[in-house]
């Protein structure tokens, strides 16, 4: 946990409509949610796709309090062990921003592909943003491994809360990397408002039918 005494952020106002539109926007995505549990119901029960729909993962969010992220499953099962087995890719994986191209990864199916290109595996999410642990808008929810990338701004990093998209996202996502991803987010932190908002939600929507960055 961070230091919350140290980081003032006054803009009740902000914080207050921001919630409004997080509450408003996450039961639009839960309905859409609903329909995408129907039609993916039946893939989840045959061949490499059979196992648990939903996918949950250990991210830090805001002050650095922990909660569990909600994803459409698009590896096989024990997908995180089968990676540390392999210590060279699992390296691979750490240096290479803690992703791996889908082609070298043998955790991700077919399936899994495909709602990753379209972003589909995301949609969970909007369960998050209901609870309060996330916003439509923010930095991307990151793992305790990460937060060594933000060095002395980690406080700041962690000030707001995780977003479904935010600024990294709507500039190219995992197209970029560290340690430039670093300054990519911290702008955000440092300069939110409701119309950056509105602005990164605008470009997300564009990245997603792009496909740019996206695996």
């Amino acid at each position: 946990m961070i230091d919350v005494t140290a980081i003032k952020d006054d803009d009740k106002l902000f914080h207050f409509t921001k919630r409004i539109i997080d509450i408003v926007g996450a039961l639009i995505g839960i309905l859409v949610l609903l329909f995408l549990v129907i039609f993916f119901y039946p893939v989840y029960q045959r061949g490499e796709n059979k196992g648990p729909m939903f996918y949950k993962q250990e991210r830090v969010g805001k002050y650095g309090k922990k909660f569990e992220v909600y994803k459409f499953r698009s590896m096989i099962i024990g997908a995180d062990e089968k990676l540390k087995e392999n210590k060279v890719l699992y390296q691979k994986y750490v240096k290479n921003n803690y992703k791996l191209e889908q082609e070298q990864d043998p955790r991700v199916t077919k399936f899994g592909r495909f709602i990753r290109k379209t972003s589909l595996d995301e949609f969970p999410q909007f369960m998050n943003v209901l609870k309060g642990e996330m916003s439509l808008v923010g930095p991307r929810p990151v793992v305790d491994a990460e937060l060594k990338e933000y060095k002395d701004k980690v406080d700041a990093f962690l000030s707001v809360k995780p977003g479904i998209t935010g600024y990294w996202q709507s500039n190219g996502r995992s197209a970029i990397g560290y340690p430039e991803r670093v300054n990519i987010e911290l702008y955000y932190v440092f300069n939110k408002s409701l119309l950056l908002d509105i602005k990164i939600l605008f470009f997300t929507i564009f990245q997603v039918v792009s496909r740019k960055g996206a695996y």
